[in-house]
């Protein structure tokens, strides 16, 4: 029987500009070469799931404008095959967007971003009632204005959708984005309650814990983070707390298990760019969840899937099928995390 995952929250379209150099203020640079790719948790992880295996059915919910952006990352979606029937749609907001400023000799980016139809995707443009999923994913809260809005009776919109969705039964599962606002402590805990799964990096899970998950020396701290893991599993998530960085990924239970998965250890040279790294290790946890698969056995995929994406310079390229993604434990060693 096929599974089926509903992944919900930001679409966006990045256009990548490489520059000369970085002006001082007022100054021009020339733009010599401009692309696009797609951007987002519902773009990116989406597309990452679904191309790791074509057989689960991917649906997206999300707002785009009525413009040319929109019907360009709409596109992009579908021909991966991804149903995009739910995305809605906005007159009176844009395609949000991200300018990506690249110079060209150092390889440095800096990101304009215009928030457009995220800020005005709305619980009420998801039908609970149809949702019929195995998973739903939501991402990224503290980008989301509407979802991240105040309720009376959950804390945030976002908390009582994934109350709403989990009363159907379905399991839930959301991600972040490393806001600097100061607001991690009021928007996340009221969602934490009704999630099953949590998969943030170590930035993210220091905001909401307090707890440093780094060394002095720069090395991931294994105790804090599974600190961290537990402390967040207490905020209320039912089922387990996922961390990665871009030396290992961490998993506690709520059974008490707390594993520990090395990164692949990816040369230099093969490495191409980071963007979307983090997506694409969700996106195989995605995956792990639906399968039943062990917190071992998922991590070791999701970090296959995130190896995978520093292939390439945007944030699906580099995404491959199952086969060719658990091939990659061959072709490289696993770092050593002490």
């Amino acid at each position: 029987m096929k599974k089926q995952v509903a992944i919900a929250g930001n679409i966006l379209l990045d256009v990548v500009k490489r520059i000369d150099a970085w002006p001082e203020e007022g100054m021009l640079v020339n733009i010599s070469k401009e692309t696009r790719a797609v951007g987002g948790c519902v773009c990116n992880t989406g597309i990452d799931l679904k191309v790791l295996d074509p057989q689960t059915e991917v649906i997206a919910y999300g707002k785009v404008g009525m413009d040319e952006y929109g019907e360009w990352v709409l596109g992009q979606m579908q021909e991966r095959g991804i149903d995009v029937s739910r995305v809605a749609k906005s007159a009176s907001h844009p395609t949000s967007y991200t300018d990506v400023m690249t110079v060209q000799t150092t390889g440095q980016r800096t990101f304009f971003h215009a928030r457009g139809a995220n800020a005005a995707f709305f619980p009420e443009d998801i039908d609970v009632e149809k949702l019929n999923c195995d998973l739903f994913h939501l991402g990224y809260l503290l980008l989301l204005d509407e979802m991240d809005a105040e309720d009376a009776d959950y804390g945030t919109k976002a908390a009582r959708l994934l109350h709403d969705v989990q009363a159907k039964g379905i399991k839930t599962c959301i991600d972040l984005i490393s806001d600097q606002s100061g607001k991690f402590q009021k928007l996340v805990p009221p969602a934490l309650k009704y999630c099953n799964y949590i998969v943030i990096n170590e930035v993210e899970g220091g905001m909401l814990t307090g707890i440093d998950a780094r060394r002095a020396d720069g090395t991931p701290n294994c105790e804090h983070l599974k600190e961290i893991c537990k402390k967040i599993l207490q905020m209320g998530v039912k089922d387990a707390v996922v961390i990665h960085c871009p030396e290992l990924g961490c998993a506690f239970e709520v059974s008490g298990n707390f594993t520990v998965v090395p990164s692949l250890n990816v040369p230099r040279e093969d490495v191409v760019g980071t963007v979307g790294a983090g997506d694409a290790f969700c996106a195989g946890m995605l995956y792990a969840f639906i399968n039943d698969m062990n917190m071992t056995e998922g991590m070791r995929l999701a970090s296959c899937v995130a190896a995978c994406n520093l292939a390439s310079a945007d944030s699906v390229s580099g995404a491959k099928p199952l086969k060719e993604v658990l091939a990659l434990e061959k072709k490289y060693q696993r770092r050593t995390v002490l």
